[in-house]
């Protein structure tokens, strides 16, 4: 099989979802090819660096060539396309699945995605706080007030805290400050990046806090399971949950990849 007809098969049974950033995951779940290349590398082409298979450029399931502006991205597609083994299994290539999704669905719709991103911060699971016990409200405190303090001073606004799950306006003013940050992040991969990071750590405070630099990526990902991680304490590790996040973790990994060098 070339490289042309298992890309145009990788995509070919995609369905199109509402959110644009998974907006090309299910073209990626078909049964799981063998491996018909040798070498998977990162080759730079026309001012990009493609992800070459044998040379020849990958394509997206949507046909869009698989190419980014990252020299350090489209490295890190390389090794996950040159890291499968005998078959070709999406749900090991967080990266590529990302990637796709971005040049597939973000790149016609990223005023979408940037809107969906200052949405979530009107009501940031960070801003809504604990009221008992006094144990997990003093964790809440000492983890999420710092950087949310540092966020409001490189932004010049202030959000509105909560307790429980009351909704909470946030300041227009705030919102708008929040617009402008993520109109910087850039269309299509770093963007497909942050929306990423944002869903999956339940947070656009922490991706933003992310991409200013105000916080590492293990301190964002220990912010947002905070409270999951008081509840284990308590009660204990269950098994699937633990898998499912090993999970998350590798697909955080991949966003937050894109959103620092997208």
């Amino acid at each position: 099989m070339s490289t042309d007809d298992f890309l145009a098969r990788f995509g070919a049974s995609g369905q199109r979802q509402p959110d644009p950033v998974a907006a090309a995951q299910q073209a990626m779940r078909n049964a799981l090819p063998k491996r018909f290349y040798e070498k998977a590398e990162a080759l730079e082409r026309d001012g990009l660096f493609h992800v070459a298979l044998d040379g020849r450029t990958a394509r997206t399931p949507a046909r869009n060539p698989l190419a980014v502006a990252s020299r350090p991205v489209a490295e890190a597609l390389a090794a996950e396309w040159q890291a499968q083994e005998g078959e070709i299994d999406p749900a090991r290539m967080p990266l590529s699945r990302l990637v796709n999704s971005a040049l597939d669905g973000v790149a016609d719709q990223h005023e979408a995605v940037r809107a969906e991103i200052v949405r979530y911060a009107g009501s940031d699971a960070l801003c809504y706080r604990a009221g008992e016990p006094q144990e997990l409200v003093e964790q809440q405190d000492r983890s999420w007030s710092p950087l949310i303090a540092a966020l409001e001073e490189r932004i010049g606004g202030r959000f509105v805290m909560a307790q429980g799950v009351i909704f909470s306006e946030q300041p227009q003013t705030v919102l708008d400050a929040i617009a402008r940050r993520v109109a910087a992040i850039p269309a299509p991969v770093a963007l497909a990046g942050a929306h990423n990071v944002m869903t999956l750590t339940g947070s656009a405070i922490l991706m933003l806090a992310l991409a200013e630099g105000l916080l590492g990526a293990d301190a964002a990902w220990d912010a947002a399971h905070l409270d999951e991680d008081y509840q284990i304490g308590i009660w204990g590790q269950d098994e699937e949950a633990a898998e499912r996040r090993v999970i998350r973790r590798k697909e955080y990994d991949a966003a937050v990849l894109l959103l620092k060098q997208g």
